[in-house]
């Protein structure tokens, strides 16, 4: 593991409070890096350089290094007891799974509604509710400091967020209220009313202008920048031949003709995000709904290994759910916890490979919390992340698929906490700080 690395890890065994004297942190240093080897090493041999620039991201600050280790955080969930504010039925309730600020940010739904909500479900899972608040409170004191927000400060932020997720879920007990809920520019202030605006201002032909061309046969093809790499020609052969799979895997009800799928160029896109970094990723461009060049979609195939929640919790969400295809798993989780989904949402397998398919759309944006300079700019947007959360939990209960989740996730976290919102907050923050 590179020595640069080390720093991080130590930096961050004080942040979270998981050592205190030199000695304790110079062992969990060791213990760290080992984990990030054994995680890491398997996709070497697939991606060295998306390797590289994964640690050379991780060393930017300790949240870039804490988004790009959540299989530690889950090795810290499997000795960190949740007892006490979760029972049998909020034991296993489906799970974003990597909580954190940039995983949250500005799209525009199915039915063209633009919200602020969660991005990315690739390790979607089933685990204890407390997870999901854990690493968001996490995530918040983190960036809080790096902010240059003090501790105290920091820490009324992640109350406020627990607060805004216990409240929301209170609200959404005995109604069906979490089934249409959503956070829009209307209900919204600030940063988080901003970010959706921003959103909406976008549009398919500046999303097509950035990554496309058309050819002197006037076809729309992707440029080659140095972040989207042609591929082999067998490579190419080989995702062509499963559209067809990823087509079945779409719900009939959603399925557009064959026509719309037609591929049209595949570029292997590098750099993205942090923890996915040594996955394989592309880009598809295919038909969309005419022969027009001007309404291409482009579709985004990110390799899925199994989830970090198992970690903590193997086997918690049968196979036989996902027909252990990890692809379909986050494509699962992503209907569960997102309302008006994605149609183009699916999963196919390319060379062994499983791959969950969605569309690149030109209306998502990442959240940025580097704009969260102040403390009320932070508790706002922090109680807007607390309300997300909850309707993700309440969604993807029995109102889903009742035979992955039997109860009312909103009723039993809410009775759960009956009388006690400062023991979770309490437990919560003695775990995250």
């Amino acid at each position: 593991m590179p020595k640069h690395i080390s720093a991080i890890v130590f930096v961050l065994i004080f942040i979270l409070g998981f050592a205190s004297p030199v000695q304790a942190a110079t062992l969990r240093s060791t213990w760290v890096e080992n984990e990030i080897y054994q995680y890491n090493h398997p996709f070497a041999s697939q991606l060295p350089q998306e390797l590289a620039t994964k640690m050379q991201k991780m060393k930017a600050s300790p949240f870039a290094f804490y988004r790009g280790t959540d299989h530690i955080f889950y090795r810290d969930m499997q000795t960190l007891p949740s007892s006490g504010f979760v029972n049998s039925s909020t034991s296993a309730i489906w799970l974003e799974g990597d909580m954190h600020l940039q995983n949250l940010g500005g799209m525009r739904d199915s039915n063209d509604n633009n919200v602020f909500d969660t991005t990315d479900f690739d390790e979607g899972y089933l685990g204890p509710y407390v997870w999901d608040l854990r690493r968001m409170a996490v995530s918040i004191l983190l960036t809080a400091k790096e902010n240059g927000l003090s501790s105290s400060d920091a820490q009324d932020i992640v109350r406020n967020f627990l607060d805004a997720y216990l409240n929301k879920m209170s609200d959404f007990k005995g109604t069906n209220d979490e089934l249409s809920y959503r956070l829009e520019s209307g209900n919204t202030n600030g940063v988080v009313k901003d970010l959706i605006q921003k959103a909406s201002d976008n549009s398919r032909s500046s999303l097509l202008s950035k990554y496309t061309q058309l050819n002197n046969s006037n076809n729309r093809v992707f440029q080659t920048p140095s972040e989207l790499q042609p591929v082999s020609g067998s490579t190419y052969s080989d995702i062509a031949g499963t559209m067809s799979s990823y087509i079945a895997s779409i719900p009939s009800s959603k399925r557009y003709n064959n026509s719309y799928y037609a591929l049209k160029d595949i570029r292997l896109k590098l750099g993205s995000g942090t923890g996915s970094l040594g996955k394989y990723r592309y880009y598809l461009l295919i038909e969309g709904p005419s022969s027009a060049t001007d309404d291409d979609r482009i579709l985004e195939m990110k390799q899925e290994g199994s989830s970090v929640v198992a970690i903590a919790v193997p086997g918690l969400l049968p196979t036989s759910v996902y027909g252990n295809q990890e692809g379909a798993r986050v494509a699962i989780a992503t209907k569960a916890m997102l309302s008006n989904t994605d149609p183009l949402v699916g999963y196919t397998t390319v060379s062994s490979i499983p791959f969950m398919v969605h569309e690149k759309s030109p209306y998502q944006v990442d959240f940025d919390y580097t704009l969260l300079t102040t403390k009320s700019k932070f508790m706002d947007a922090m109680g807007y992340a607390g309300k997300v959360v909850a309707k993700n939990h309440a969604i993807s209960d029995k109102d889903y698929d009742a035979a992955i989740i039997p109860v009312s996730v909103d009723k039993e976290v809410t009775e759960t906490m009956q009388g006690m919102p400062n023991l979770i907050r309490y437990e919560l923050m003695k775990c995250c700080t």
